[in-house]
């Protein structure tokens, strides 16, 4: 849990200390049972269900999912591809989106501010299937630049949110 005490954008409601319990223990182990995480954050399981419904249907929890190693499945290739754009037109930026997002090779896809335009995250097998994703992705709209920035070791990859404090009224 971090110190820093930040202002959350409101949902439909705030986030009390136990809420950001919950989401902290269901970052870590959402297979846990409503139970477990109820004495976890100091809950009976009613309330502590009612309360992960409430975090669902507010849209604070988007999805609950198996994480797998992508390297165990064959996607031993992290690849940052840099793009740039000579049309930034909202027709260009529509088409460009869709063709994207249709990649399943494309794990995040960013619209960024600085010297480049975006920024995707790609896992592929190998260099052969990379070149494959490549003249995919050059095809389908016109574009400036792309750069391939090949990951040689992972360092660090997290999924869990630092859950920031709740800031005093």
């Amino acid at each position: 849990m971090t110190d820093l005490a930040v202002q959350i954008p409101e949902t439909s409601r705030r986030l009390d200390a136990i809420d950001r319990k919950i989401l902290m223990v269901l970052q870590e182990d959402a297979s846990l049972s409503v139970a477990e995480i109820g004495d976890r954050v100091g809950l009976s399981s009613t309330p502590c269900w009612k309360r992960i419904q409430r975090l669902e249907a507010d849209g604070v929890i988007l999805k609950r999912v198996a994480l797998v190693d992508q390297n165990k499945i064959g996607l031993g290739i992290s690849v940052f591809v840099s793009v740039e754009s000579a049309d930034h037109s909202d027709a260009w930026l529509k088409k460009f989106a869709e063709a994207v997002s249709a990649m399943p090779e494309v794990m995040e896809f960013y619209r960024m501010a600085g010297d480049v335009d975006y920024m995707l995250r790609v896992v592929v097998a190998d260099m052969q299937s990379y070149d494959v994703f490549y003249k995919k992705l050059i095809s389908a709209v016109p574009l400036k630049n792309v750069t391939s920035r090949f990951a040689m070791e992972k360092i660090k990859s997290v999924t869990a949110l630092p859950i920031p404090a709740v800031v005093a009224a």
